[in-house]
């Protein structure tokens, strides 16, 4: 079992290796960005062990340009912050897991053990509808061919509308979906949002791919419609 280790607090690293190996493991220490990536993209690894905050690359970008080349090695993060947005942005650039310093090295085992047993996620698959397409993976939308610059909300609320294409889905099923469950504000923001999307996927191009269906929700058309 092959594990990446990028971490530049070097005695960290020592430990961590001498550990690892202890357990069985074959380990490869990196101790900057720039180097850590070009070791990953080789794609010779079963697990990737990455700090975010090293020098040369940072470890979010790391992770973010793994992905955006088709690198799925499973993906354990470190780091010395613990907070939800933290974690939130780890998972969302598409890494696996996540460990906040210090942590006991009994626990890195398990996780590495069970994303190992787990393997290398399968890509997302693109998702289409009425010449709009959108990239989990990459993170982008296009219409026609042409990038579509969204804020993050936008395309979580554009991505839920193209996961249920052709179908439609209430105020509620968005806020739960996007916002979350124990939203508490005014449910009109998503009308806000929807025109937010209407006036950059749908009006540059002369197109009305969302629906509001009056008393229930909205549906964006399929395009086999």
């Amino acid at each position: 079992m092959r594990v990446l280790l990028v971490e530049d607090e070097t005695r960290l690293a020592e430990t961590v290796r001498r550990g690892l190996t202890a357990e069985g493991f074959v380990v490869d220490v990196q101790h900057d960005g720039v180097s850590g990536f070009e070791a990953a993209l080789g794609g010779a690894f079963d697990v990737v062990v990455l700090d975010i905050m090293l020098p040369g690359k940072h470890g979010y970008d790391i992770v973010r340009d793994l992905r955006r080349r088709e690198v799925w090695t499973p993906v354990l993060m470190l780091s010395a912050k613990d907070g939800e947005y933290d974690l939130a942005d780890a998972f969302d650039l598409g890494a696996d897991d996540y460990l906040v310093k210090p942590f006991s090295f009994v626990v890195l085992v398990a996780r590495l053990r069970a994303l190992i047993r787990r393997g290398a996620p399968r890509r997302p698959p693109v998702l289409t509808a009425d010449g709009l397409e959108l990239d989990p993976a990459r993170h982008r939308a296009a219409r026609d061919g042409t990038a579509l610059a969204l804020t993050p909300r936008e395309y979580s609320v554009l991505e839920f509308l193209m996961r249920n294409a052709g179908s439609v889905v209430t105020k509620q099923e968005i806020l739960q979906s996007v916002w979350d469950t124990h939203y508490e504000g005014d449910d009109n923001i998503v009308e806000v949002y929807i025109g937010y999307l209407r006036r950059k996927v749908d009006a540059p191009f002369g197109r009305n791919s969302i629906d509001t269906v009056r008393g229930v929700g909205y549906r964006l058309k399929s395009g086999d419609d």
